[in-house]
């Protein structure tokens, strides 16, 4: 049986865009130019899907949600829909999605909730791998990969360029800080400082991420002062606040160092995973 074409008189969807006959776009749905909707998708009333989107098929974006131009969202997505907070009732929360990314297979995003400003926010050009969560009101920055599974809990904040291995899970209310790398099947239940790499279950601060920063193009210079930075920051003398100050003086004009010390001025609602041995020590 042949599906009856969709309504392309609807002023809303240009006519460069190409939606399959077995896809249903929603009354009020806003689609840009170029946008290309595989079969069997769901869009709802009050999406936005910016110029160039792609919906491979069986993609289902619901929910007050903006996806950024040229995203790509591959099948069995589910984008947009309530979040799964027991406290959730009906608010105007959004979902907000930047330009170039990557969602693929199963991936889940849900909008914001009163507790959390009502929003969560998703910046350019990331990528997201099969199954992996993000839930209401975390805001996650530029260029940053969420590998196969990788699951994170409502409230957490994700600094640019920071890489997540697979089958991670990260714990509410936590900060990973830019730049930083969690490695596969690492749980973290707290915050990690920008450059960070943490490994395990339950996490452990593992040194700096120092392939992440010869691959971005850090100077060797400036890779040489976070490591002499970081063992300060992270030595069993005195108290962390003491070491932060100490840093700060030596490294008055050094905006990556800086980076670090400003995220643990900063504080959060959890505390700051640290190495191994500082851990054993009762630091």
């Amino acid at each position: 049986m042949r599906l009856p074409d969709m309504p392309h008189s609807n002023p809303t969807i240009p006519a460069e865009t190409i939606i399959h006959a077995s896809s249903v776009i929603e009354p009020g749905a806003q689609i840009g130019k170029g946008v290309r909707i595989g079969p069997f998708c769901h869009v709802g009333p009050d999406v936005v899907l910016g110029d160039g989107v792609s919906l491979a098929s069986h993609v289902v974006v619901f929910g007050r949600t903006n996806v950024g131009a040229h995203t790509r969202i591959f099948p069995f997505a589910s984008i947009g829909h309530e979040p799964q907070d027991l406290k959730f009732h009906g608010e105007p929360s959004t979902l907000t999605i930047g330009e170039h990314c990557l969602i693929r297979e199963g991936v889940t995003m849900n909008p914001g909730t009163e507790h959390g400003g009502l929003v969560t926010i998703v910046g350019d050009h990331c990528t997201f791998l099969a199954n992996a969560h993000v839930a209401h009101d975390c805001r996650i920055g530029n260029h940053v990969i969420l590998s196969n599974n990788v699951m994170l809990a409502g409230h957490t904040r994700i600094g640019d360029y920071v890489i997540l291995g697979g089958g991670s899970a990260v714990h509410q209310f936590v900060r990973i800080g830019s730049h930083a790398f969690v490695g596969g099947m690492a749980g973290i239940e707290h915050d990690v400082i920008p450059y960070g790499m943490a490994l395990g279950n339950r996490a452990y601060l593992a040194g700096l991420n120092l392939v992440g920063l010869k691959r971005r193009g850090f100077a060797r210079e400036a890779i040489h002062d976070l490591r002499r930075a970081y063992r300060s920051l992270f030595a069993a003398e005195g108290t962390l606040a003491e070491r932060v100050e100490d840093v700060a003086g030596e490294f008055n004009n050094h905006p990556q160092v800086h980076e670090i010390l400003d995220f643990l001025r900063e504080g959060g609602d959890r505390a700051i995973i640290t190495p191994r041995e500082i851990k054993e020590s009762g630091a």
